[in-house]
């Protein structure tokens, strides 16, 4: 099994988070490989820009996720293991990254986003979040 390290943003403008939506339709969180020698709040910042075309600053951390699937390509298993951070962007301004591999994104109020976010442990993540961005205020 191949490991990898990655990390991502939970992203707020506002009372909103944002949200992209994948070729396979699922809806899920900005994130990405952590590359060697890079501070993981750098690739969330970086991961945050190129999937979602924002410009976001880190808060704080938000947690851990990891999650395991076959690769086609490399013909095994992988698991990533992401570090999120919650972040605050500088507007609403998005730009959804179909090179990226998204069809569709943007800002969803609380219940509306934990009720389109595919993953359970994403929702979890998400709630995490919020919590943790209250605090900070």
């Amino acid at each position: 099994m191949l490991f990898r390290n990655c990390a991502g943003g939970v992203v707020f403008y506002g009372e909103n988070v944002f949200l992209l939506q994948n070729e396979k339709k699922e809806w899920v969180l900005p994130k990405g490989l952590i590359r060697e020698g890079m501070p993981p709040q750098e690739v969330a910042g970086a991961r945050v820009l190129a999937e979602a075309g924002i410009r976001a600053r880190v808060l704080c951390p938000a947690g851990h996720t990891s999650y395991e699937f076959y690769s086609l390509t490399r013909q095994k298993p992988v698991c990533n293991e992401v570090r999120w951070f919650v972040m605050e962007a500088q507007s609403d301004a998005c730009s959804v990254s179909a090179e990226q591999g998204f069809t569709n994104g943007g800002w969803f109020p609380r219940e509306e986003a934990l009720a389109r976010i595919t993953y359970s442990q994403d929702k979890k993540l998400l709630e995490e979040a919020f919590r943790r961005r209250t605090v900070k205020r």
